[in-house]
């Protein structure tokens, strides 16, 4: 079942201001060489609005490097924004999409154990980021996400070091996920589906009780397009 990777591209970055915006982490470097991964990610990686980034769940971020293409056709204008890290993604690697990554999977990666939570939940700020009023909600329509780890165990990680896979905890792929909690009608079967899983984020398992409770899917325009 080992599934080795392309090795990843890794990346960090410190919380910047944005005119018209609000400060961001998401302006990210390439890291040559070991770092050290803690529980809330690799060391000298910061995020700004801690209530919707980062913490225990969400230590890392990882974007497919193939998703920079459609993104190039989508908006020629701006084509020279779309390469990695452009999403403020820490991990970056050829060959794992949300189709063949799963929820709950755990990778190991040089000395360290890290596991799938959730896909990313697509934010206003890019669309400030990128200076494209809507690329937030394009990005949750057409399921091009990445997805967030948390970290098992603590350890150096490079590039140099493949993600392994080691335990595969459920049937759900992150693009499911994503079709479960944003493209699919009410659905409180699917629901209780993702509640299942081994390892989902507080604030995914939270959203999903939210909605089986009160019986309606919350409006994603405040996160999505800050109204």
């Amino acid at each position: 079942m080992d599934i080795i990777t392309h090795h990843p591209d890794v990346y960090l970055g410190s919380i910047q201001p944005y005119e018209g915006g609000r400060p961001s982490a998401i302006a990210k470097r390439l890291v040559e060489g070991a770092v050290n991964l803690t529980p809330l990610g690799l060391e000298g990686d910061a995020q700004a609005e801690k209530s919707y980034h980062g913490g225990p769940d969400r230590a890392l971020c990882h974007y497919p490097r193939e998703h920079y293409t459609h993104w190039q056709q989508q908006f020629p204008a701006q084509a020279e924004q779309f390469f990695a890290p452009a999403f403020g993604e820490n991990i970056s690697t050829l060959g794992m999409t949300e189709h063949s990554v799963f929820m709950g999977d755990i990778f190991r990666w040089g000395g360290a154990l890290i596991q799938v939570t959730q896909p990313r939940s697509p934010c206003f700020k890019l669309n400030y980021h990128f200076a494209i009023d809507d690329i937030s909600l394009l990005m949750q329509q057409t399921g091009r996400c990445g997805w967030l780890y948390r970290v098992i165990s603590t350890g150096e990680v490079s590039g140099d070091r493949p993600l392994e896979l080691v335990t595969r905890n459920s049937d759900i792929s992150v693009a499911e996920a994503i079709s479960i909690a944003w493209h699919m009608p009410f659905d409180e079967e699917q629901y209780r589906r993702l509640l299942a899983v081994t390892g989902l984020s507080a604030s995914w398992s939270k959203t999903m009780l939210t909605r089986i409770s009160s019986g309606k899917t919350e409006d994603f325009n405040r996160r999505l397009l800050g109204r």
